[in-house]
């Protein structure tokens, strides 16, 4: 009745429920679908090894590759120009590193310098995951803001140092917001499943999960790649 209350998994990192409300949900998805057609849109990411995953991806600002680190062009799909990031992806993105760290303010010292430059926006059907990792490839240590659409998840935030425990599994419904940073900046992380038929009908979304991660790579602009760590 009186809905999730904002938690403090640990120091540095916040999940505020239902921070984005349907309608807003609505426009995000909405945004994904379109940036997901055409050139350097949907791709299907490989492993170092060249394992296809099993997720689908679109990047804008920068094109991450697990092989290649971030690029300017779709290194791995279609080598073209990878899309801008939105100025408004990138507002909304501060406002959300702002708000967590009204809540502990270890995630991040300066939260309205937050200046996101790169987003990955992830498709999940019902049977796709994402092992544990860390997300090290960028250069600055800004918080990391994760926003999810569809069917809810199994998220697992786990400690800096090892793929193991401890780690804490959370659940991540439509319209979360998971930020990360300070202390928590380097935990790893992951998926371990969806729970299909969770997205709320309103929505207007058959199944899959979206989620939309945002942040500042600290990476030169005109710089042509970076590799991956």
């Amino acid at each position: 009745m009186f809905g999730r209350p904002p938690l403090v998994p640990r120091s540095g990192a916040v999940l505020l429920p239902r921070w984005l409300g349907i309608e807003q949900q609505r426009q995000l998805l909405h945004a994904c679908r379109e940036w997901a057609r055409g050139a350097a849109g949907l791709h299907r990411p490989s492993m170092p090894d060249g394992t296809p995953m099993r997720v689908r991806s679109v990047c804008l600002g920068w094109h991450y590759s697990l092989r290649h680190g971030y690029t300017r062009t779709t290194v791995g799909a279609d080598g073209t120009p990878v899309k801008p990031l939105p100025g408004w992806l990138a507002d909304l993105a501060r406002r959300a590193v702002v708000e967590a760290a009204e809540l502990d303010d270890e995630v991040c010292g300066r939260p309205r310098d937050h200046k996101a430059d790169a987003a990955i926006v992830n498709f999940y059907d019902d049977e796709a995951r994402l092992g544990m990792h860390q997300d090290r490839a960028e250069e600055s240590g800004a918080p990391v803001v994760s926003l999810s659409l569809g069917n809810s998840c199994v998220f697992r935030f786990g400690n800096n140092e090892t793929r193991t425990r401890p780690w804490q599994d959370l659940i991540l419904h439509s319209g979360d917001l998971f930020v990360f940073g300070g202390p928590g900046r380097m935990a790893y992380h992951s998926v371990v499943r969806t729970l299909p038929g969770t997205a709320p009908a309103e929505l207007g979304i058959r199944g899959g999960r979206v989620s939309v991660t945002v942040r500042e790579t600290g990476l030169t602009p005109n710089l042509p790649a970076q590799r991956s760590r």
